[in-house]
């Protein structure tokens, strides 16, 4: 394919936009915004970038499903020399564009001719983790419940696994208007090894208008309120609730006080 361009391809970078307020997209993504012509993505992420950046630049976006063929036209115009970005929310190597685009460029033979910059943005999880408190500090395993590209059945088996090694979970995609059903699934399994009462956590919109947050157990979390723009997190044995936060302790309580006990023995 490459042969058939003449021209001299210009940069394609992969941005990440963060979770929704334009104070959490950082000084590098605003910089490879700037730098682009050509921003690509999602219709609800190109909504994500100021105004008035988005206003001198050119825009392709598409609605849900439209992944390859955003992608592709990213790639075709960095091909034909225009400097191009193609945008996600959150981190674009978390559940982002950028492995497609990375895939995509490996099969026509693109990656040693067409320049690649992946730019990180601030995960959802990681907005979730903050306004919920410290639900993060240890091992934790993340896991969308989407089946749109995964088989259920390897959904299901990594929830278990995740429960059973006292993993924080956090679960990405927990429910859509036609994929109404996997979360309650989902906290089955979960809950069948952890028991109803174990720490949770849910935030819709993190860092846009209509944020919600709400700590409370597996067992007592309105769960009806869980959409696609949520994300859901469980807590380990250790997890509690203090103060209306999630707290996952790391352990330096327990190490360190030992620690300077038996010194004083």
């Amino acid at each position: 394919m490459s042969e058939h361009h003449t021209s001299v391809p210009a940069l394609l970078t992969v941005v990440g936009l963060g979770p929704g307020d334009a104070a959490l997209c950082t000084p590098q993504a605003l910089a490879a915004l700037e730098a682009a012509e050509l921003l690509v993505g999602y219709t609800r992420y190109i909504g994500l970038i100021p105004d008035e950046l988005r206003a001198r630049k050119r825009v392709m976006s598409t609605g849900m499903r439209g992944e390859m063929q955003r992608c592709q036209h990213a790639i075709q115009a960095a091909l034909e020399g225009t400097p191009t970005a193609v945008v996600s929310s959150g981190d674009a190597g978390v559940y982002g564009m950028a492995g497609l685009v990375l895939e995509l460029l490996e099969e026509q033979g693109l990656l040693d001719r067409v320049p690649v910059e992946i730019v990180p943005g601030v995960p959802a999880l990681a907005a979730a983790a903050a306004l919920l408190g410290a639900p993060l500090m240890h091992d934790f395993a993340v896991i969308s419940l989407s089946d749109l590209l995964t088989p259920w059945e390897v959904i299901e088996r990594r929830l278990e696994h995740a429960a059973a090694g006292d993993f924080v979970i956090v679960l990405y995609n927990p429910r859509s208007t036609h994929r109404d059903w996997q979360l309650g699934r989902a906290l089955e399994r979960i809950a069948a090894c952890t028991g109803p009462t174990r720490p949770a956590g849910l935030v819709r919109q993190a860092y846009r208008p209509d944020q919600a947050v709400m700590v409370s157990t597996l067992g007592e979390m309105p769960w009806e309120q869980a959409d696609m723009l949520s994300i859901v997190v469980v807590g380990n044995s250790q997890t509690r609730i203090a103060g209306g936060r999630l707290l996952t302790p790391r352990g330096y309580m327990d190490k360190y006080r030992v620690g300077e006990s038996s010194q004083r023995r």
